[in-house]
């Protein structure tokens, strides 16, 4: 794979810069060295705290074909191990589900607890049995991958190597700490997913930027305009962009959504939606938060999974049940929106004529930034597999 020098104009400064060649979005080869280099490399989001919310919750998650498992331990902690056991690599756990204190493997019965540790191994010395010599179970440990949990997403950090989560983005942690409080989910109406034949990038791309607010979203930017919007840079982390112009919803009573607590007056009409890198993306409101994890399937292929918070659990507040529906069909019908757009995108990647495209100066910094970043962990990471 030949990227250096089409790389360099990516890398280049705005004005000049082309974005990510075509290959980047259509070509399996770069598909697979993006999983190395970008996905697995950083603090990717696999799912969310919620879809595991007690003490023993499994759940198996096939992140770019590595088989991985979310548990919530005895102690309340997630941790997200290898889905595979460490005698014959058979997979452990086909479906969510609630485990009591053991994950036990359905080929050979070695069993391990919601720690990772090696607890039994039936008959490994012999019927009757269960102990050798030569297995020490201190050594064969479920493997732990490295997890965070902000924003109720699991984040993972694959190949272990990536600076510890609040490094890379306490910049971002610190700009929404007013949001640092108890998320409580909407309920089953506030999940949905949404396939995308598009590369995961693209997806990425068009939600961190303002730009394409009058064309793609018409009804939002009746009230929201584009010149409400601003952009949020930070290279090397995230991008996105914000609004001074939040309007709550209301019912028929007058009604809003409870507010989260002890927000400071930018909150009052402001709300921030950010592309946390590589492939998670998330909105602040006063009354609600939204997270996404955009799941890569193939070059072509994208799954968002959606899901929407609010500052007091739905069964304390069934008054505003209504007013969540209302919200929640209010966002979907935003995002389905976008997929004719990311969806076109993909298909100009087969432009063979294509160079990348430009950016504008002003428009554009927060998707030119997120291509800088591509760009700088593909080419970091080649120079890494030369060594």
């Amino acid at each position: 794979m030949n990227t250096h020098l089409s790389l360099n104009a990516v890398m280049a400064p705005i004005g000049a810069a082309r974005g990510l060649p075509n290959e980047h979005y259509i070509d399996p080869a770069v598909f697979d060295a993006e999983r190395r280099t970008v996905l697995f490399a950083n603090w990717s989001g696999i799912g969310f705290g919620k879809d595991i919310p007690e003490k023993g919750d499994a759940r198996p998650v096939d992140f770019l074909g590595m088989p991985l498992l979310m548990v919530r331990g005895g102690d309340g902690q997630v941790r997200v191990f290898q889905n595979t056991c460490r005698h014959r690599g058979m997979i452990l756990v086909e479906a969510p589900q609630k485990i009591r204190n053991t994950i036990r493997c359905p080929y050979h019965s070695w069993c391990y607890d919601l720690h990772g540790r090696l607890r039994t191994t039936p008959y490994v010395g012999g019927p009757g049995k269960n102990t050798h010599a030569d297995i020490d179970p201190e050594d064969l440990g479920l493997v732990l991958i490295r997890s965070y949990v902000w924003r109720n997403v699991i984040f993972v950090n694959v190949d272990g190597n990536a600076p510890a989560f609040e490094d890379v983005h306490g910049e971002l942690m610190a700009r929404w700490q007013d949001f640092e409080q108890p998320l409580h989910h909407g309920g089953e109406g506030s999940s949905f997913q949404i396939e995308v034949a598009s590369n995961w990038k693209l997806a990425v791309e068009n939600y961190c930027e303002s730009y394409h607010l009058p064309w793609v979203h018409p009804g939002l930017n009746s009230y929201s305009r584009l010149e409400d919007h601003y952009n949020i840079l930070e290279p090397g982390s995230y991008s996105g962009q914000g609004t001074y112009v939040y309007r709550q919803l209301t019912n028929e009573n007058g009604q809003t959504l409870d507010d989260f607590a002890g927000l400071g007056e930018k909150w009052d009409k402001g709300a921030e939606y950010v592309a946390v890198y590589p492939n998670v993306l998330l909105g602040v409101q006063r009354d609600h938060a939204f997270a996404i994890v955009l799941d890569p399937r193939g070059p072509e292929r994208t799954v968002e999974y959606i899901e929407l918070y609010y500052a007091r659990p739905d069964e304390a507040t069934p008054d505003l049940d209504s007013l969540r529906a209302t919200n929640a069909q209010l966002w979907k019908t935003v995002f389905e929106e976008d997929v004719f757009v990311v969806e076109g995108m993909q298909r100009g990647r087969h432009g063979a004529l294509f160079d990348g495209g430009r950016f504008s100066p002003v428009m554009d910094g927060p998707t030119h930034n997120f291509h800088y970043w591509v760009a700088m962990q593909v080419s970091s990471g080649l120079v890494t597999a030369a060594d």
